[in-house]
């Protein structure tokens, strides 16, 4: 297993089970700080470049799965670029209380890099899985990429949602598989979970899986986030990637969801701040050491099945 923690937004590299390792040579800490206000929420391809070409002087000729640690989910676009980096037919686990899917702007943004990761021929399938937000509600006006679920390449599973209602007016792409004027989803929380978990594997087309998790699928008393949160536990999503990993290459990890005041210096961020989440308030509970002992118990799984 090859550690990188990028340090973005000061909220992970800081955190002792990360610090310790990265003090101890067993992991690379990549400071990106200069970075981050050309990042945050979206990031030009330039800056995209930046990052890639400074996480390869680390990771370079490096063997075993890639574990990232990234900070806020307002980066959680960078998960398309880390993508750019593999070359086979690979599998996208998604753990997010967000789909991520919008299809506008065609940027790197948290909004839509689902999209991005798409762009790539190699990546044969997404599969999301855990939200509870109302980005689900009315997809179609909300710019979801329907032709990815109608073609196959992006499966979603929240956690708990009802049926999505369509605007009849706007086409709906061919094989989108609807009932009437609504499309049903297949929620896997509560008791639904743990046949989920023993039945995904048959989900997965390649025998390459890239992991992603945003904290913020988690219940607000596991994680403390920049987003609205879902309701999965922190053991329910380890189960997962125990039994993907049982299966399948696991090839990379990435881990977003830390708490990190945002820092919006331009009309464009602010606005896409504005249109893609809840304007929350800033947070006054303590979430340094909450977050910091949930990503000490991924770490602890990734050391045991990513060995």
């Amino acid at each position: 297993m090859r550690l990188c923690v990028l340090d973005l937004d000061g909220s992970v590299a800081a955190q002792p089970p990360l610090l310790a390792r990265v003090g101890a040579g067993i992991a690379h800490g990549v400071d990106l700080r200069d970075l981050a206000p050309r990042l945050r929420l979206a990031a030009s391809r330039s800056a995209i470049r930046t990052v890639l070409e400074r996480l390869e002087r680390v990771m370079a000729g490096g063997h075993g799965p890639e574990v990232i640690f990234y900070g806020s989910g307002d980066f959680h676009h960078l998960t398309a670029a880390f993508l750019q980096r593999r070359t086979r037919p690979i599998t996208v686990i998604h753990l997010d209380n967000h789909p991520d899917w919008v299809t506008f702007p065609a940027t790197f943004n948290c909004g839509a890099w689902v999209n991005r990761a798409l762009e790539n021929a190699h990546v044969a399938k997404v599969i999301t899985i855990g939200p509870c937000s109302d980005d689900l509600a009315w997809p179609q006006l909300k710019g979801a990429n329907l032709a990815a679920i109608a073609s196959g390449r992006l499966e979603v599973y929240p956690w708990r949602h009802p049926p999505s209602r369509l605007v009849p007016a706007l086409p709906r792409p061919k094989g989108l598989p609807v009932l009437g004027r609504r499309l049903y989803w297949q929620p896997v929380g509560g008791d639904a979970w743990a046949g989920f978990v023993d039945d995904f594997s048959r989900r997965i087309p390649t025998r390459e899986v890239w992991i992603t998790i945003d904290k913020d699928v988690l219940a607000p008393d596991e994680a403390v986030t920049n987003w609205d949160q879902g309701e999965m536990r922190l053991a329910q999503a380890m189960a997962l990637v125990r039994a993907v990993a049982e299966r399948h290459a696991v090839v990379g990890v990435d881990v977003c969801g830390d708490y990190s005041p945002p820092q919006l210096g331009d009309p464009w961020r602010r606005a896409l701040a504005f249109l893609d989440r809840s304007c929350r308030p800033p947070v006054s509970r303590p979430h340094s050491a909450l977050n910091a002992d949930a990503n000490a118990q991924l770490l602890r799984l990734f050391d045991d099945v990513l060995a």
